[in-house]
């Protein structure tokens, strides 16, 4: 058996985009005037307690989003703490001077380097730190990933539908590379991570303030991902960052859409398979 990594779905899964209709959600924020520029259009969906930014992990464009969404919020005295995706569950720069280095800020939070490029991510990272904004880690740890496989418990939490499509989701994601068998196992993963990064925002809530959650846009879904976790009390608000291209999925999953310029065409799913070959077999 082996467990592909997150930043190796992200591959291949093209950022999960979506629909027209989802886009018709986003034009119910908007003016009939030009849209304001980011991230001024953060205006439209606060306040909120936790406001979720999901991305294409391999659209440097929105991590550019998430660096500027940092620092409007912070230096409006908005910014709680920044909840990401990119790194385990327990590291935290609380504590840290707003003038941390950047090896600071990578040892505190266990940064991983080679699944998630400091050089991307650092800038975001660094933004909340010269803030003195807590930058937290949000995803399940990987020595926990085989035991969540096989936690049957976890099939329970979506609504059938939802999980049909959280299923779909986990095997167009690896391009059909997936046996049928480990389709619910991995699905488990994604939710449970889903279930992690909500327990670290919802421990981060502050009276006013919002925490901002940072994650590949298939686990900031309104109907899949993170805020089925939260609880009923918490406002959330979605925005999803989209790079170019029509979306394809079929549920209005965002109250915010933001539009980036669309990436040069790649066969991502070629790539995968790639790797697929060159990883070593797991007994």
């Amino acid at each position: 058996m082996r467990i592909i990594t997150s930043s190796a779905i992200s591959l291949a899964r093209r950022a999960l985009p979506l629909v027209a209709a989802l886009a018709l959600a986003g034009c119910a924020h908007q003016p009939s005037e030009v849209a304001p520029a980011w991230p001024a259009r953060l205006q439209q969906v606060l306040p909120a307690d936790v406001l979720l930014l999901g991305e294409q992990h391999d659209a440097a464009e929105h991590q550019r989003l998430q660096r500027e969404a940092v620092q409007w919020l912070a230096a409006r005295g908005m910014l709680a703490a920044v909840v990401m995706e990119m790194a385990e569950q327990g590291g935290s720069t609380a504590g840290l001077p707003t003038d941390a280095t950047e090896a600071q800020a990578q040892a505190a939070l266990n940064w991983q380097d080679k699944a998630w490029p400091w050089a991307k991510y650092g800038p975001v990272v660094m933004a909340a730190v010269g803030a003195g904004t807590p930058v937290l880690d949000g995803n399940l740890p990987r020595s926990q990933m085989r035991a969540t496989m096989g936690q049957a418990q976890w099939d329970a939490h979506l609504p059938a539908p939802a999980l049909q499509r959280q299923y779909t989701e986990i095997r167009d994601g690896h391009c059909g590379l997936l046996p049928e068998s480990q389709i619910a196992p991995m699905a488990r993963i994604q939710i449970a991570r889903d279930a992690s990064m909500a327990q670290v925002a919802t421990s981060a809530l502050q009276p006013g303030k919002t925490v901002l959650l940072i994650a590949g846009a298939g686990h900031v879904w309104r109907s899949l991902g993170v805020p089925t976790h939260l609880g009923s009390g918490v406002k959330a608000q979605v925005v999803v960052a989209q790079a170019g291209g029509e979306a394809d999925a079929t549920h209005a999953d965002a109250d915010l859409l933001a539009p980036t310029p669309a990436l040069p065409p790649r066969d991502a799913c070629a790539e995968l398979r790639e790797q697929w070959k060159a990883a070593p077999r797991k007994p």
